[in-house]
């Protein structure tokens, strides 16, 4: 955290764009030097970038975000505000992907070859082919515009249902054949075939024996998956209109607010920390060998 803090806070201050004079457009004040100058040395932008990103750090730890260029409101103030709807959108994606992905690659490795199996690899590939917002338009068109099951850009607690579904087919998807791959390999184990010559079907077999370790390999993928959902929820937001972190950061881009872009970059790399922290977790409880 501290070295990518590091890194990100020199490339964004190095950002061609000088962000009093954004201000002072985007707040309608008087560009006089007094205000040019007051404003530097409220921002510490007249000390070197070492002791800035000191002042930034110590700052940053306390809670105190800075203001947002473009709203004048506290940073921190803005992303508490935020933070639960990317919460939702993300946990619920991937926790509604993992449920759905274990039936989905049971019974795909249960029969190769069979129904579920071709089902499943279809429903991957189009996932993976179709982009999400494209997806997303269409779904508002034919699920809110022609048959109206739904109420497009509302604000009650449906809207959010199928921006999750959406988030949530994808990292599915990948969750099933992560599961159906580790499970296959399984079933060639000689351990398995005992267990089929003692009188197990193929489903016991396979839920008895390769169910935990294929888990444990779902729960690798969901590291790099929780990268993914980042951006699916980025477009989410911007394509359902849902008042979310990545909404706010797209708002900011375009006026070079540093705050904001600094404050997005550490909430993103804590996500994927806690992420990871939380599948080792679950693994040395699937894997005792691990502890």
């Amino acid at each position: 955290m501290l070295a990518l803090s590091l890194a990100s806070f020199t490339l964004i201050a190095l950002m061609p764009a000088d962000p009093v004079q954004i201000a002072i457009r985007v707040w309608n004040l008087s560009a006089t030097g007094e205000t040019v100058a007051a404003l530097r040395e409220e921002w510490g932008l007249d000390r070197p970038l070492l002791l800035r990103y000191l002042h930034w750090l110590t700052d940053f730890v306390t809670g105190d975000w800075g203001r947002s260029f473009r709203t004048g409101e506290p940073v921190f103030a803005e992303f508490r505000e935020r933070l639960p709807v990317s919460l939702l959108l993300g946990l619920s994606g991937m926790l509604i992907a993992i449920v759905v992905a274990v039936p989905i690659g049971f019974f795909a490795a249960a029969r190769p070859g069979g129904i579920a199996d071709r089902a499943s690899r279809i429903f991957s590939v189009f996932v993976q082919a179709v982009p999400g917002f494209w997806l997303g338009l269409v779904l508002l068109w034919v699920l809110g515009v022609q048959l109206r099951w739904i109420r497009p850009f509302a604000t009650d607690a449906t809207a959010i249902v199928l921006p999750v579904m959406l988030i949530a087919s994808h990292s599915a998807a990948v969750f099933a054949r992560v599961y159906r791959r580790d499970m296959m390999e399984t079933m060639r184990q000689p351990y398995f075939r005992t267990a089929l010559a003692k009188g197990l079907s193929r489903r016991q077999a396979l839920w008895r024996h390769a169910h935990r370790g294929a888990f444990y390999a779902l729960l690798s993928a969901v590291r790099s998956e929780a990268g993914w959902v980042i951006g699916s929820t980025a477009t989410m937001e911007i394509l359902f209109n849902l008042p979310g972190l990545s909404q706010f950061l797209v708002q900011s881009i375009a006026v070079r607010d540093q705050m904001v872009l600094q404050a997005y970059v550490m909430v993103i790399a804590l996500w994927l920390l806690v992420m990871n922290l939380i599948v080792q977790i679950l693994q040395r409880f699937l894997d005792p060998r691990l502890a």
